[in-house]
């Protein structure tokens, strides 16, 4: 079967198919060019969803993935940017195995199209040229035959008429020989060029045409089974991304079947548990008999029966409410008095009245009904600076020691800066090592370099070792109290260890304490018999905050002599001059200070205050 045999008649057909198969092969081309488009828009599309859930560095979310659930997310997302890779690896295999394969080859394509159809029109033009010789040699042919015959009838006319002369008859005859002999020429040039053009036309059907169309033939056949491999290799590139992408599908299987349950929970309990026992039961207060009111262990007071003259830091029941209890209140509870300032003395000699008037006592309130005011009240925040410590702390500024934290929390947050400070110092010392091995090369060897210049290095480095070690030191030291390793510092003013547990029953007591006691006396009994457990509030606060001592925002004179005989207020001398750190918050009392270790509060009556002209303006409580 050859297209020059059986289509030897049918070159435009030929060449209007050849046309069309290349159309077919552009349009190929282009059908991948916009695969490989889908392919690297997918792949980019995967990359940034990817990249859009990876956790943020040094963020909240970059400690969320230490659960199993999370970190199997994680491997989840980075399978899916290996996915998308390989989308990537389709595209560019696609790119060069296919689309610039047949775009090269369509060029060569039509270049070799043009040359066979080109030497097909050639030999067209040839056999026409041919025809057309053997249609001049025919007619001229014809025509002469005619002339002859003409030429030999006049002759035979002229040669029968009597009346025409020997001399005309003569010159018919010769006429009509030429004429013979002209027919006879044209007759073998007619015969001559006829064998030629059928020797032509023979050689044109049978074997040019055919050679060209045969080539012709070929090139469509091998454009056929050029398409045919660019699909074959269209899929082959997809499946030689199969295996990888089965990789990627079975990560992410093994990275869900690697989710445990019970270790999440387990991390959940050592991310959130605070070292805290469960509080105790409150004891039944009974008012039904006109005695001193008990209060439970596990109560906000501090537990101050007859006969008791310690606070109580062991045992199952202390103070463990306060953890649920906002800070605010219990500084509200701790820094201001809640009865009423005496008044000021009416006599004319006011220091012959130490304490002035007494109020008249209250009656006193059931517990239940001061704890749910102490629950339910909005907290009171007294300074800007404590609510400007207070937001510090949110934000994440907490003090050195972690203690602001729970004691399990504090602990981690303790052992992981250890570990933090162990590494550097482990770097200073590989740093040092390092140096000295120079040192001792350049001492062998003063060529390489002059052995004291790394001198200066070495004493730098023995000076951030040494640093380290004093800091491994100190936290190693509130490692050690936390863990119940070191005893309990509790004769520091501020706070430096921060035994969690002492702190809070201290903190409770002291609150407690407040409660039951105010500077007119009335809520004060039996306070000679037992003995008092001070906190001072800025120690308290301290607690919380780590703050520094209140700031003088003005100064006072007492105009009467007070003896700050309760919690929280302290004893002035008529006309001595102290400093303001708190104004009166409409409760009738003024916080003043002596020095940095006295502090508490005096009746705003008893004083007159002058104000720093950068505070408030100057005021005078007279």
């Amino acid at each position: 079967m050859s297209w020059g045999t059986e289509l030897w008649d049918q070159f435009d057909n030929l060449e209007k198919h050849t046309q069309w198969g290349i159309d077919v092969l552009e349009k190929y081309i282009k059908f991948v060019k916009e695969r490989t488009e889908i392919e690297l828009s997918y792949a980019k599309q995967l990359r940034n969803l990817s990249k859009k859930y990876q956790p943020k560095k040094n963020s909240k979310e970059e400690e969320e993935y230490r659960y199993t659930s999370t970190r199997a997310f994680l491997a989840t997302l980075n399978e899916m940017n290996d996915y998308a890779g390989q989308h990537e690896v389709i595209s560019e295999n696609m790119t060069s195995l296919i689309t610039g394969e047949l775009t090269r080859y369509v060029q060569e394509l039509k270049q070799e199209r043009k040359s066979h159809f080109h030497d097909g029109r050639k030999a067209q033009q040839h056999i026409e040229t041919c025809w057309k010789q053997l249609e001049a040699s025919k007619r001229r042919f014809e025509r002469d035959c005619k002339e002859a015959d003409r030429a030999q009838q006049y002759f035979e006319k002229m040669d029968a008429d009597i009346n025409v002369t020997k001399a005309d008859v003569e010159k018919a005859r010769q006429q009509a020989q030429l004429r013979h002999q002209m027919a006879e020429d044209s007759k073998a040039e007619y015969s001559s060029t006829l064998q030629k053009f059928n020797s032509e036309q023979h050689d044109h059907y049978y074997t040019h045409i055919p050679n060209i169309f045969q080539k012709i033939q070929e090139m469509e056949e091998r454009r056929i089974v050029k398409i045919g491999e660019s699909m074959k290799t269209f899929a082959e590139v997809d499946r030689q991304v199969i295996p990888i992408i089965g990789k990627c599908l079975d990560e992410i299987t093994k990275a869900a079947e690697s989710i445990d349950h019970k270790n999440d929970s387990q991390l959940v309990i050592e991310a959130f548990k605070s070292g805290f026992e469960p509080p105790g039961d409150i004891d039944f207060e009974d008012f039904t008999q006109p005695m001193k009111r008990t209060v439970s262990e596990s109560s906000l007071s501090n537990s101050r029966g007859e006969g008791k003259s310690e606070p109580k830091f062991g045992g199952k029941s202390k103070g463990k409410l306060w953890p649920f209890i906002k800070k605010n209140k219990l500084m509200s509870l701790l820094t201001s008095p809640h009865q009423p300032p005496p008044p000021p003395p009416a006599s004319a000699s006011p220091s012959a009245v130490p304490n002035g008037p007494q109020s008249p006592k209250q009656q006193k309130e059931p517990l239940s009904h001061r704890f749910n005011e102490f629950m339910t009240s909005k907290p009171k925040i007294h300074c800007f600076r404590s609510l400007k410590r207070g937001l510090s702390l949110k934000l994440g500024a907490g003090p050195e020691d972690f203690s602001n934290l729970p004691p399990e929390q504090r602990r981690k947050k303790l052992q992981q800066k250890v570990d933090e400070l162990n590494k550097d110092i482990q770097k200073e010392m590989d740093q040092r090592d390092a140096l000295t091995k120079m040192k001792d090369v350049y001492i062998k060897n003063p060529q390489m370099g002059d052995a004291a210049s790394v001198d200066h290095r070495l004493a730098e480095l023995g000076q951030n070792i040494e640093k380290l070690r004093l800091e491994v030191q100190k936290f190693e030291g509130w490692l050690a109290e936390v863990e119940g390793r070191l005893p309990m510092r509790t004769e520091q003013p501020r706070r430096q260890s921060g035994l969690y547990e002492a702190q809070n029953t201290s903190a409770v007591n002291s609150c407690a304490q407040d409660r039951e006691s105010s500077p007119d006396g009335s809520y004060t009994e039996e306070q000679s018999q037992e003995t008092e457990m001070k906190v001072p509030a800025t120690d308290f606060d301290d607690e919380f905050d780590d703050e520094e001592p209140l700031p003088t925002i003005g100064t006072c004179k007492a105009l009467y002599t007070f003896e700050g005989q309760n919690e929280g207020t302290i004893s002035v001398a008529e006309g001595e001059m102290l400093y303001v750190i708190e104004e009166d918050k409409g409760d009738g009392w003024t916080r003043i200070r002596r020095n940095e270790d006295e502090e508490g509060y005096v009746p705003t009556s008893y004083v007159e205050v002058y104000l720093d002209k950068n505070a408030k303006g100057a005021m005078t409580y007279i």
